[in-house]
């Protein structure tokens, strides 16, 4: 499934997913798979579980960031950054 991040704590490492008109998806840091933290508004792929009746994001990533994946994260000649990771 994809979409967007609608909210995130970092002092808490975690957030919601967007759901549509549904209830948001809880992810928590441990299911972030390319990144530490998600930034709200940005794409993620992930998998939709079902915990203690309430929607759960497992195996999360965030979309479009294969180009940056062997990048060491410094601006050369106007590189641009992974959309949703603070570096």
């Amino acid at each position: 499934m994809q979409t967007t991040v609608k909210k995130w704590f970092r002092d808490k490492d975690t957030g919601f997913l967007d759901n549509g008109n549904g209830p948001d998806i809880r992810v928590s840091k441990a299911d972030l798979t390319n990144c530490q933290f998600l930034k709200v508004g940005a794409t993620v792929e992930f998998e939709c579980h079902i915990n203690k009746q309430k929607l759960t994001a497992k195996k999360v990533k965030l979309i479009g960031q294969n180009k940056f994946k062997n990048s060491k994260n410094r601006n050369q000649g106007g590189q641009n950054f992974p959309f949703g990771v603070m570096t």
